[in-house]
């Protein structure tokens, strides 16, 4: 198999083109990573996913066709066999714990993830990452006996990740890239809080989670039939922001400008620019209204963590018993599911995380100054595999980076005669080959 990594000449950079591009060879391949992922692929995975019967956290472990035991193992097989194809580029892991004891896993269950890593080639331990969900549920959260295929929710989102996977081993990064098929979602977040207490505990340096749920549904209960937009929710203030923080962020502002709400715009930017057909929608919220997600337990440890789903959700179809009422079919099975819409909403994420690991590191510790003065200074920390930067402002009731300067390799920069009091600013880094992290917005409100 070919695997591909290119770098050009840094003074290509500096000619002014739009934030986020990249240039010819790492280009091409993000124009080329955005039309690969294969809606046939997806569906055949969906399939398998939705024909174990029940993926319900508490069913069945040891059967070899039924329940979360056999699908896990089948997708650590799919994990091993797309390592194989790659010449052994992923490492290939479970991440498991024991949870008990809550008002949805009465008694005790091993949780377990199903992680595989593709390591960067000049930073291994920085991270983004796509995640999706092994487990499912019908009407009642406790019935893990009746068939609960799950099929848009989650095998949708479990099959980008393979998908995603798949066309990702084909190419090199300098940063790592991580695929997670998390369980425990419907008894309550489990197994990204597993997770993301491994990933603290092992001192990974994860930029950018990514979660997939709900990929696959282009018709709404509300009647709209829609293939062309996804959404991405996003937390604007960090959870876990100190006293102190507040209230710098409060004479400062950064409410909007969290990493995660700056992942979301890079996300945004991805889809103009790479993905045919498909606008998102930046929803400036966690999660929907009043619902959680399997992003929330990076968020609540301070990761920036993101939600991407379809933009029109079908609640008949969802955490329902298969059945009809009154003319009403009930239940989430594979008839209900758009293969291509699926493949669209993964080839979103393959573009994002292919961009995120050619890119560097955002910047570190970046800082704004220019009170009571016509100019604003930013600064920061240089970050490995940066020949550049770039200092971006926008007014604030701008939802994207409207303006921007291209530095040289520098740590500073002041815009002259950019009043400070009228606009947000950020700054971000970029390769050798053109390609540019996520903005990071000044002080800690807007660190990665």
């Amino acid at each position: 198999m070919t695997r591909f990594s290119a770098r050009l000449p840094a003074g290509i950079l500096l000619c002014g083109l739009a934030p986020f591009m990249s240039l010819h060879a790492d280009e091409q391949a993000l124009y080329a990573i955005g039309v690969a992922p294969s809606a046939e692929r997806i569906q055949n995975d969906i399939e398998i996913l939705a024909g174990f019967g029940t993926r319900h956290t508490l069913s069945d472990t040891q059967s070899q066709t039924r329940g979360i035991g056999a699908a896990r193992r089948w997708i650590e097989a799919e994990f091993e066999a797309i390592s194989a194809a790659c010449g052994g580029c992923l490492e290939v892991m479970l991440i498991s714990d024991i949870v008990s004891g809550t008002n949805r896993i009465p008694g005790s269950v091993e949780v377990v993830n199903v992680i595989a890593i593709q390591r960067g080639t000049t930073e291994p331990n920085r991270f983004a990452m796509m995640s999706g969900d092994i487990d499912t549920r019908v009407s009642d959260p406790m019935n893990f006996t009746d068939d609960s295929p799950g099929a848009n929710d989650n095998a949708s989102g479990m099959a980008g990740v393979l998908e995603a996977a798949r066309v990702l081993t084909q190419y090199e990064f300098p940063g790592s890239i991580i695929y997670a098929g998390l369980s425990g979602e419907e008894q309550g977040l489990n197994g990204g809080a597993i997770v993301a207490a491994h990933a603290l505990a092992n001192g990974w340096d994860i930029k950018a989670v990514i979660n997939n749920d709900m990929i696959g549904n282009i018709r709404g209960i509300n009647g709209v039939v829609n293939n062309t937009t996804a959404r991405v929710f996003s937390e604007g203030t960090r959870y876990v922001e100190t006293p102190e923080e507040a209230q710098q962020r409060r004479f400062q502002g950064g409410e909007i400008d969290s990493a995660a709400r700056n992942l979301a715009r890079y996300i945004d930017t991805m889809a103009d620019l790479y993905v045919p057909n498909l606008d998102v929608m930046m929803v400036y919220r966690l999660d929907r209204f009043g619902r959680g997600g399997h992003h929330r337990p990076f968020s609540e440890v301070g990761l920036p963590a993101v939600r991407i789903m379809e933009t029109n959700e079908n609640y008949n179809w969802q955490h329902q018993d298969i059945r009809v009422e009154n003319g009403i079919a009930y239940g989430d099975v594979i008839e209900h599911v758009d293969f291509d819409y699926a493949a669209k909403l993964t080839a979103l994420n393959a573009v994002t995380l292919a961009s995120l690991a050619w890119a560097p590191s955002p910047p570190q510790n970046v800082e704004v100054s220019g009170q009571v003065s016509p100019d604003t200074t930013l600064r920061w920390t240089k970050v490995p595999d940066a020949v550049a930067y770039r200092v971006h402002w926008r007014l604030t009731t701008e939802p994207q980076w409207t303006h921007f300067r291209t530095t040289e390799d520098v740590s500073e920069f002041t815009l002259e005669n950019v009043v400070i009091d009228n606009y947000f600013f950020g700054v971000s880094s970029i390769s050798a080959s053109g390609v540019q992290s996520p903005v990071v917005f000044p002080g800690p409100a807007g660190a990665f």
